[in-house]
């Protein structure tokens, strides 16, 4: 085996976990749509038209590769499928609060792993920033101006029910409404 379909072996692989997870996070999501509060949905990256075209040129260099030169092409498929197919259908996830969680940008946390929330209000974007009690972590999600009053109403609702809670995160001394971190 010489040195160039080794890489793309490695890369096939590395693909191959990327696209696996993407697969994932797009069940989930399939699962918990029905109980979408307020979602919507992730904004293009500045490069996504160069990732497409990305996928189309892999789709013609794998056809070319499997069918005129008759060899594996498994490096290349996995990357025609991530540009092509994973990644844009990773951004048909809608954003936002879920009945039993937060989709962050990059991950789910369910309301009962929020160890603290906070917001950072910047000239032209609003995040909210979800601290993770298990695993200690921060997740971004960029809210919307139209939706940025919905959310933190949603925020206050979901802690004054109880299903975030952030006792036990720092000193406690009973004279705290949680509510008002929202």
């Amino acid at each position: 085996m010489d040195v160039l379909t080794g890489a793309l072996y490695l890369l096939g692989f590395g693909f191959l976990l990327a696209n696996t997870k993407l697969a994932f996070e797009y069940v989930l999501f399939r699962r918990r749509r029905r109980g979408a509060l307020l979602t919507w949905r992730a904004p293009k990256p500045p490069h996504y038209t160069f990732g497409l075209a990305l996928g189309v040129t892999l789709g013609v260099l794998v056809f070319a590769k499997i069918v005129l030169l008759r060899r594996q092409a498994f490096g290349e498929s996995m990357m025609f499928l991530y540009y092509a197919y994973f990644f844009p259908m990773s951004l048909t996830i809608g954003r936002g609060f879920y009945e039993d969680g937060i989709w962050a940008e990059t991950a789910f946390i369910p309301y009962h792993e929020v160890g603290g929330i906070s917001w950072r209000e910047e000239e032209h974007q609003v995040t909210l920033i979800v601290i993770s009690r298990l695993r200690n972590l921060a997740r971004r999600l960029h809210v919307p101006g139209d939706k940025y009053g919905a959310a933190r109403r949603l925020l206050r609702d979901k802690i004054g029910e109880h299903a975030i809670h952030f006792t036990g995160t720092g000193l406690d001394l009973g004279a705290h409404d949680e509510r008002d971190e929202a």
